[in-house]
């Protein structure tokens, strides 16, 4: 059984899972699984490639493509990553420290994003200080869960969006959570494409909207 199966939603970002699996070392601690929402085909040829990496396949939505990846998993631990994140070089080491205390039933990574300019390290700041208030990170943080903890709560909410913040909203009613100091690089392309004040200004209003009771589904259409 692999310490640890990490899971990868896929959906229009097969280069970047691509690019992530490059920098993924075949370990037998842990096992890989991608999810594609978008039957893209390259994906198999990614997958035949890589002894240690599990292909499944299901209808678009993040919160969905997650459950199928944890529901076939067989690691004690679940860790789930976009595909546009790339893993710090201990992160292993850092989900085996935190299981060290059998009380604590997941955590997060820190946020970094993988471009120098000023705007990053300001975000990168103001990311620090919700999390240190509120306790809420972000699915671009990595999200790691012991599987049966996981099983428990029912896995995440197939919604639209905020389906990682509502996961560790109740993944913290479980149990101890236990954040690593180590960074989860996230491309900037998202802030880089929609302009840094709008895509930060955008997604303050949604979370703030999200959190006085407006639903996910009225979230997403004006994301979108």
């Amino acid at each position: 059984m692999p310490q640890v199966s990490l899971i990868i939603p896929v959906f229009g970002d097969t280069a970047q899972a691509s690019k992530l699996l490059v920098t993924l070392v075949p370990d037998s601690r842990v096992e890989i699984i991608i999810v594609d929402g978008d039957c893209d085909l390259t994906l198999d040829t990614l997958a035949a490639s890589r002894p240690d990496v599990k292909l499944l396949r299901t209808s678009p939505g993040r919160g969905r493509q997650m459950n199928v990846g944890g529901t076939n998993a067989t690691g004690n631990w679940l860790l789930f990553l976009h595909a546009d994140c790339r893993l710090p070089h201990k992160w292993l080491t850092a989900i085996d420290s935190a299981g060290q205390d059998p009380a604590t039933v997941g955590g997060w990574f820190q946020f970094q994003l993988d471009t120098q300019v000023w705007q990053a390290r300001i975000l990168e700041s103001f990311v620090a200080l919700r999390i240190k208030i509120w306790h809420l990170p972000y699915g671009d943080q990595g999200i790691f869960v012991k599987r049966m903890v996981f099983k428990k709560m029912g896995g995440f909410r197939e919604w639209p969006l905020m389906e990682d913040v509502d996961f560790v909203r109740r993944l913290q009613k479980k149990g101890k959570v236990c954040p690593s100091a180590l960074p989860v690089v996230t491309s900037a392309r998202r802030w880089e494409r929609d302009g840094w004040v709008n895509r930060s200004a955008r997604n303050l209003i949604l979370i703030s909207l999200y959190c006085i009771g407006v639903s996910p589904t009225h979230l997403a259409k004006w994301y979108r």
